[in-house]
């Protein structure tokens, strides 16, 4: 109880201020443009820093943690909301203006679908701490297809896109050794990641329809095992999905090992302060 108090702020800080830190700094060099706006990344960052320590109660509904924790919980992870749509609305309109580059280019692809899943998952996750909401959700393979749209779509998109950018640099080439296989990556990982949230949702959403059924007389309309018969073939595709994911991942290494071999390490010049001058 006492753990998840704080636990929130996982999610929070090793998920979420790091990788909106390097958002801020990779897409604007992609898209070549400036952030959209330097107010609201302020303005959201503290605002997140502030609200993600309150949010963990939100885990703990229905459960022995005093009534009034579990509401200050959720009205956090509501107000939660406004902050993180901050940083995906800033990350999103910084293509103000380069819409265009989208079309061809594949590493801005990653990265802002990343944070269209960043929006998504960010809308999600409030939505669930609902009370009423979370009656069905808790517990099921619901929170797990949340967790996943958060972990795969944003946090291995982003960072996808961000080492797609960095690579070549570091050993001295312009660009990935092969654009189409980016592009290749990009929609199984996009498709994989779609499948795994959707048939997790679905058979989430089912699962707490059977766990809460009953028969007339007030019994049980379904035993657990009934439920999780039932939700086999959802974790077939949640499989697909992984696979797909992870086939991607493989793509992406063998296209990496390409560029190393075709590079070689370069130190940046360094400047005398005469130069400098």
């Amino acid at each position: 109880m006492v753990q998840w108090w704080y636990g929130h702020n996982a999610v929070g800080f090793f998920l979420t201020a790091g990788f909106l830190g390097m958002m801020y700094y990779f897409v604007p060099k992609q898209a070549g443009r400036p952030v959209y706006s330097y107010r609201l990344s302020v303005v959201h960052f503290w605002a997140l820093i502030f609200t993600y320590m309150w949010a963990g109660p939100h885990h703990l509904h229905y459960t022995a943690l005093p009534d009034w924790t579990q509401s200050v919980g959720m009205l956090f992870s509501l107000i939660l909301l406004a902050p993180s749509w901050g940083g995906m609305i800033n990350g999103i309109m910084t293509l103000s203006g380069a819409w265009h580059k989208l079309r061809d280019d594949p590493i801005l692809k990653f990265m802002i679908t990343s944070l269209s899943f960043y929006g998504m998952s960010t809308f999600e996750g409030p939505m669930m701490s609902i009370k009423t909401v979370n009656a069905l959700s808790h517990y099921t393979d619901w929170t797990v297809g949340h967790v996943h749209s958060g972990a795969l779509g944003w946090v291995a998109m982003i960072s996808i896109g961000c080492i797609y950018y960095l690579l070549p640099r570091l050993f001295g080439k312009a660009e990935m050794a092969s654009k189409k296989l980016i592009e290749v990556h990009f929609w199984i990982a996009t498709i994989g990641v779609v499948l795994y949230i959707a048939s997790m949702w679905i058979a989430g959403v089912m699962q707490g329809l059977m766990w809460r059924a009953t028969n007339v007389d007030g019994t049980l309309t379904y035993s657990f095992v009934e439920s999780v018969k039932a939700t086999y073939p959802f974790w077939t595709i949640r499989l697909l999905g992984g696979v797909l994911f992870l086939s991607g991942m493989l793509i992406m290494a063998y296209n990496m090992v390409l560029t190393i071999a075709g590079g070689k390490a370069v130190n940046a010049p360094v400047l005398t302060p005469a130069a400098a001058h």
